[in-house]
């Protein structure tokens, strides 16, 4: 049973005229005949009887009639998502972002993004870069964004943004009144950091690598997972920590942190997409915003 044939019979139950179904089809009369004829040797039954030269529905086509009024109905239906879904009348994105990317960065471009495209869903997960890489890579998440690249061979990685990691103490710690940090001031400091495995961790090791600094020589009292909990930590005084300057910004406004004089590398955020799968329209409307 083929949508065809479903939609001839439908046509010729409302008409009960052959010929007027063909034609409001736009096919020939034996296409509709041959149609309706498979339909009945197919499933063994007899849907019109031939009364003199008209048809009237048998009572295997009255009860079939709404059935395949309602297949067609949702059929219909479909074929109307997938319109809607082209023209990004219906859909959703289903983002994964690092905690920096997803607390500074990423709020303001998906408002923009929905006050554009207003029927289309939009939802977030927050989690360290390789959870929001392993997101992407199950099917989980459409699209991530994290701080810096991951190692993943199935994801497609494009740079979209970034910001500069700096190093954060009290305003009453000793680093905070120095002119210049120096390599040995932050391995004799105590510190706050971020998780294992988070974005900021990554390339705040990196970054202090670059500068001839190395992470496991530093005196690590906490680890937290997340920014705020690590600048609160810091605000209490008494320990170092390195964020995102987004991150920062509203403790050095209110004057609760002061930056560090060690100057640390600019850092990228990097878009996420799984190799293989193509992005959805409303992915690609997003994607053409950044």
């Amino acid at each position: 049973m083929t949508l065809e044939q479903l939609r001839i019979f439908v046509a010729v139950a409302q008409r009960l005229h052959m010929t007027r179904a063909a034609e409001h089809l736009n096919i020939t009369q034996s296409a509709a005949s041959a149609a309706i004829a498979a339909l009945e040797a197919r499933h063994g039954v007899r849907l019109f009887n031939r009364v003199g030269r008209g048809l009237e529905l048998s009572e295997a086509g009255r009860v079939f009639h709404p059935q395949a009024e309602a297949v067609l109905a949702k059929a219909q239906g479909a074929s109307d998502a997938l319109a809607d879904l082209a023209g990004l009348k219906l859909g959703a994105i289903r983002f994964a972002a690092s905690q920096t990317v997803a607390s500074y960065w990423l709020p303001g471009r998906m408002a923009a993004f929905a006050n554009a495209y207003p029927t289309i869903t939009c939802s977030l997960i927050v989690a360290n870069s390789q959870q929001v890489a392993l997101a992407v890579v199950d099917g989980e998440s459409d699209l991530g964004i994290v701080e810096g690249p991951v190692r993943e061979d199935r994801l497609i990685q494009r740079e979209v943004g970034g910001d500069r990691l700096s190093l954060y103490v009290s305003p009453t710690h000793p680093l905070a009144s120095l002119e210049e940090v120096a390599p040995e001031d932050l391995t004799q400091a105590k510190w706050v950091l971020r998780e294992p495995g988070s974005g900021t961790r990554s390339e705040l090791e990196a970054s202090l690598a670059r500068r001839g600094v190395d992470l496991r020589a530093l005196d690590i009292l906490l680890e937290l997972p997340s920014n705020e909990a690590v600048l609160a930590a810091a605000a209490s005084g008494g320990l170092v920590t390195g964020v995102s300057d987004l991150a920062a910004a509203p403790h050095l406004a209110a004057g609760r942190l002061g930056r560090a004089a060690f100057e640390l590398s600019a850092r990228a955020f990097t878009l996420l997409l799984h190799r293989d799968r193509q992005p959805s329209q409303a992915v690609a409307a997003f994607l053409s915003r950044l």
